[in-house]
């Protein structure tokens, strides 16, 4: 297991591949969503009712894939937050074969505070940053 403290399963779908038989490039994406998602209504940050309330967009996102994902395979994503400037947040993912974890993509997306009634950047939550160094673990200063 790796040192993330946050992670869930995801179930390789059929429609998740491509003509090659293994899980295509941008479901990598999808599984790194869920997670973020799952992640931040872990933390009480998001309660999943509204996206006006969400409180993030993407910024940037990076993917490295390593091993290609078969259907059947039991893959599990972990999640955790590696910084958090005035307005964004950096969230590192590593995906890996449940069973042998074996790694099989990592990835990175920045996250930049956003309020989407006025459409606008904002700046990282105070009890944002709070929940995440608890949950983490470390200062994010």
């Amino acid at each position: 297991m790796t040192a993330h403290k946050f992670s869930i399963p995801i179930k390789v779908r059929y429609s998740d591949l491509d003509a090659q038989w293994h899980v295509n490039h941008t479901r990598f994406l999808t599984y790194i969503e869920q997670a973020r998602l799952e992640y931040l209504q872990h933390l009480g940050l998001f309660d999943g009712k509204s996206f006006l309330d969400l409180r993030v967009i993407i910024a940037d996102v990076h993917i490295s894939y390593i091993a290609p994902i078969l259907l059947g395979q039991k893959v599990r994503v972990s999640t955790r937050t590696m910084k958090i400037g005035n307005k964004s947040i950096t969230f590192e993912y590593i995906l890996e074969d449940a069973n042998s974890e074996k790694m099989l993509a990592k990835g990175e997306v920045i996250c930049v505070t956003y309020n989407f009634r006025n459409q606008k950047t904002a700046p990282v939550p105070p009890e944002w940053r709070n929940k995440i160094a608890e949950f983490e673990g470390r200062s994010f200063e």
